[in-house]
């Protein structure tokens, strides 16, 4: 078993506990094996595309990848996987297959019809700046961070997430995940404006998206004449009063980053309170069912993506909390689902499979993406074992400032 074997690494190096249970076993023994299978896994992805430039967005019931437009919001993370293979085997392959990718999404930074555009271009420029120095990659990303904030309204005091939907002014909880490009941006050339408008959208999603025991709504749909809450409901949960499992790691996930870049002590709170509700509501596997409310459990959906977002949250969160025995739960946390993903059924090891975690799910209630492989998922899970791997080794979280 991976907890057998990669259990208890270092963290930081003030973290005696988990340094002294280090000392007592032998360093992983699996991990390298992993990266092996997952390099291959991409590079067959590579040469399936051959000269193109499309972009995997999730598998088909066959296996094969479904592909979306530069505009999707999923549109960044295999380049991004990209970057994380070059950075984990330094295969240059990789390297030139990352930039290639990452360039065919360069017209984003005036795309001004998404959120998502930080998803679309931190992954994928984010990465490769912070690899590269490549001064083109930082002027998109920066020019990305002035078309985002088009999309704030001081009003509500959050940046819009869709446009044309039956809402008057809806924000996800996704967002927050997109606040890192204003985040990094102002402070690697960007405007003071960029980490006002990031603060302000986290301070009211914190305020607004929470229940009192932890968990999240997915939509807050505001009124845009005098910013107040019209409404909070779902869209890929199973209620309105539900628990959406992936909304919720992308609110552990958010504001542990904003945490990072912003040092304010709310943030931290509101993220071990997302977290604690995450963890108490596993199953026995670690792998969360696609809502934590979901009618027929155990006979529903798991939803892989949801615990690959949450694992590499956690491993950055039990790094940055003061309290050792939280510091200690949210690790031991992310261990054990990081390994229930890496063993079946969940992690694919046959080469016909073309992505790397099976079992996930895209939007349930739609009928769509179900138990199938999510490139966004393979991300987070690449993500999490580089977390993984950069902790066992001493060094805190490599981030793109």
């Amino acid at each position: 078993m991976l907890t057998r074997i990669l259990i208890i690494i270092v963290l930081f190096s003030g973290c005696s506990a988990l340094k002294d249970n280090n000392e007592k076993m032998n360093m992983p023994q699996r991990f390298d094996p992993l990266v092996e299978i997952i390099s291959k896994k991409v590079s067959n992805t590579v040469q399936e595309f051959g000269d193109s430039t499309a972009y995997p967005r999730s598998t088909s019931r066959e296996g094969k990848w479904k592909t979306g437009p530069i505009q999707s919001w999923t549109s960044g993370f295999f380049p991004g996987i990209l970057w994380y293979m070059n950075e984990l085997t330094g295969d240059s392959s990789f390297r030139k297959s990352a930039a290639r990718w990452t360039e065919g999404l360069t017209p984003l930074q005036f795309y001004g019809g998404s959120h998502d555009i930080g998803f679309m271009v931190f992954c994928s420029f984010g990465n490769g700046y912070r690899l590269t120095q490549n001064a083109e990659y930082k002027k998109i990303i920066l020019q990305t961070a002035i078309t985002l904030t088009g999309r704030y309204n001081p009003t509500v005091g959050c940046i819009k997430s869709w446009d044309n939907r039956k809402w008057q002014y809806p924000v996800i909880i996704d967002n927050m995940m997109n606040l890192e490009l204003l985040f990094w941006s102002s402070y690697n050339g960007g405007t003071r404006t960029m980490y006002d408008v990031a603060v302000k959208h986290a301070e009211n999603t914190m305020q607004n998206h929470f229940r009192p025991d932890g968990s999240t709504y997915h939509v807050v749909n505001y009124d845009t004449t005098n910013g107040n809450v019209i409404s909070k409901e779902t869209h890929q949960g199973y209620s309105d009063s539900s628990c959406w499992s992936r909304g919720q790691a992308w609110a552990m996930y958010g504001f542990t980053m904003t945490y990072r870049y912003t040092k304010d002590e709310r943030f931290l709170q509101t993220a071990q309170k997302a977290a604690e509700y995450y963890i108490a509501h596993l199953p026995d596997d670690h792998i969360t069912y696609w809502d934590f409310n979901a009618p027929n459990i155990p006979n529903e959906p798991r939803d892989a993506s949801s615990s690959s977002i949450a694992a590499s949250a956690l491993f950055e969160l039990s790094g940055l909390v003061k309290n050792e025995a939280s510091r200690k739960k949210f690790y031991d946390a992310a261990v054990s689902i990081l390994e229930s993903l890496t063993h079946k059924p969940y992690f694919s090891d046959q080469t016909k499979d073309v992505g790397i975690l099976k079992y996930a799910v895209g939007n349930k209630p739609a009928g769509t993406e179900i138990d199938v492989s999510l490139i966004y998922g393979d991300y987070y899970f690449i993500e999490a074992l580089m977390r993984f791997k950069q902790y066992q080794t001493g060094y805190t979280v490599k981030n793109a400032d």
